[in-house]
């Protein structure tokens, strides 16, 4: 892996490929990553998505609902373990912020774990979140 990372919106990203980057980047647990056919609905469904490929590889994926006006809801954003600390993820975000446009506002649920990263990339915390978990 010695290329430069490519961005692009991949609106027609397969569900195989998001299901490799949901494995490599180690969020498939928090996922269906195991059910192919409901991550090609949550793809397209989704207004908004950036990848990153190394040499080819896919390696990161921002995955976004948005209404390209007011609010956009960061859903997933994965990017592979192995390269991780490379700045891909924050990458991944500045490229949704400028498709979204400057009216737009960026909210996301992070892992368990992860809090720290995002507020050492300059998001705020947001602590009047609410949410219902998913029934299954």
């Amino acid at each position: 892996m010695t290329g430069a990372v490519v961005y692009a919106l991949e609106p027609d990203l397969a569900a195989d490929a998001f299901q490799g980057v949901l494995v490599a980047s180690g969020l498939a647990p928090r996922r269906p990553a195991d059910d192919l056919e409901r991550l090609g609905r949550m793809l397209a469904a989704s207004d908004l998505i950036v990848t990153a490929r190394l040499d080819g590889r896919l390696v990161g994926v921002a995955r976004t609902l948005t209404d390209f006006a007011f609010c956009a809801y960061l859903s997933d954003l994965a990017v592979a373990r192995d390269v991780q600390g490379r700045g891909i993820g924050r990458r991944l975000i500045a490229e949704t912020r400028a498709a979204a446009g400057p009216e737009v506002s960026l909210l996301l649920t992070a892992a368990p774990g992860i809090e720290g990263y995002y507020e050492a990339i300059g998001m705020t915390r947001v602590p009047q979140a609410f949410r219902f978990d998913r029934e299954r």
